[in-house]
């Protein structure tokens, strides 16, 4: 998605942050939603995501996905996929570039993604 007016100015990653894109024109409107339903959580998710998108130091909150949904492929490339949750139902499912220190968000919603229920 290139900028176009009106839109918000992105903050550019420094020294060891993450880079941030949106993978899916899905994605950046369900962050909007997020943004505008829970902004301190969901700007919680953007520092989290920016500084350690591995993390697994709060494993209820940002962890990485098993199973069929723990790779996904972008690009012709394969990526680990995690998920935020940002407040009960909504979430975040991003993949994780390495080399390129880039996360790509493939998922946000304020509601919980239906293909984890069983």
């Amino acid at each position: 998605m290139s900028p176009k007016r009106g839109d918000d100015v992105p903050r550019p990653p420094i020294g060891t942050e993450w880079r941030l894109r949106f993978a899916t024109s899905e994605a950046a409107k369900g962050w909007s939603d997020l943004c505008a339903e829970a902004p301190g959580n969901t700007r919680r998710c953007f520092e989290a995501l920016r500084a350690a998108p591995q993390s697994t130091a709060e494993p209820d909150r940002q962890h990485r996905l098993h199973g069929r949904l723990g790779v996904r492929t972008l690009g012709g490339d394969a990526f680990p996929q995690w998920e935020y949750e940002v407040t009960a139902g909504g979430r975040v499912r991003y993949l994780v570039d390495e080399p390129r220190r880039t996360v790509h968000l493939v998922y946000a919603s304020t509601r919980h993604p239906k293909d984890t229920d069983t």
